[in-house]
């Protein structure tokens, strides 16, 4: 028997008890973003979340490939009739049993989705503003880099935007200098050069940061760069901008005293459109 809420009911009606993404984070996940029944970027998050789950030691099914991962999520979206656009997220968890040390390395995975208004990528130009969150540090560590169930900062971070008017806080790293936002990478656009944080200080390795960083280096006048970004760096921008699979990009118009503009935003999302129309 358990305790659930104040109610004493058998341990088998509440499947948390043992599960293990519940009870110590053993989980990874990717969030995708369907369009005409058509998962975008899917290679991309496919070798993520097999990257993942080898770097925490799960044992990878001998079906999961990318077409039966492809196919399973479809499956979810037709069924709800989504089909036009949606958000998926898919969560592999290490099966039941054991405390720290599990008894087995095996997986289940759940697919859940949510309805999406646009199929293409649209520029929220409202006004959006953002600020350090200086309570908890990434580390920089291969685990930062991956999308794992342990999001606490991630969380604790948005409460903190929340009680203070900010669309979105920006994380630092140990070395105190600037990692990513809450939701997204960051980028930075000063003069002609784009510059993100490298994946090396603890940022997400993220599907939209590869394809914003690809379509960038095609485009003329336009020099690209990962490099280390400290705070000070931020007020010296001309743009500033989020990026992930759901949002496209997200243009940052306030950080502290200082205002940005989105022109080479603008410019991405006319290109990501494009390339996402071509394949």
């Amino acid at each position: 028997m358990i305790n659930f809420n104040g109610n004493i009911v058998e341990r088998e009606e509440n499947i948390l008890t043992q599960n293990r993404a519940f009870l110590y984070g053993d989980g990874v996940f990717e969030t995708l973003k369907v369009v005409n029944n058509k998962i975008l970027f899917l290679e991309d998050h496919y070798f993520r979340l097999m990257a993942s789950m080898r770097v925490v030691r799960m044992e990878i099914p001998m079906n999961f490939t990318m077409e039966y991962f492809e196919e399973q999520v479809l499956k979810v979206v037709q069924e709800n009739n989504f089909s036009a656009s949606a958000r998926a997220r898919i969560t592999v968890f290490r099966n039941d049993g054991g405390l720290y040390l599990p008894k087995t390395n095996e997986v289940s995975f759940l697919i859940h989705t949510t309805i999406l208004e646009n199929t293409l990528y649209a520029l929220n130009t409202s006004h959006y503003e953002v600020d350090l969150y200086k309570d908890f540090y990434v580390t920089k560590q291969l685990l930062s880099s991956i999308k794992t169930t342990n999001k606490l900062i991630n969380v604790t971070g948005s409460i903190y935007a929340h009680e203070n008017g900010l669309d979105n806080c920006i994380l630092l790293n140990d070395t105190k200098n600037v990692v990513e936002g809450l939701q997204g990478n960051l980028f930075m656009v000063t003069g002609k050069k784009l510059i993100t944080p490298p994946v090396s200080e603890g940022c997400l390795n993220g599907v939209m940061r590869r394809q914003i960083l690809a379509l960038a280096k095609k485009m003329e006048g336009i020099e690209v760069s990962e490099e280390i970004i400290s705070p000070f760096d931020l007020q010296k921008a001309d743009e500033l901008f989020l990026t992930n699979v759901i949002t496209g990009i997200q243009p940052i118009s306030k950080y502290r005293k200082k205002e940005f503009t989105s022109n080479l935003a603008h410019l991405l999302v006319q290109k990501l459109n494009e390339s996402i129309s071509e394949n």
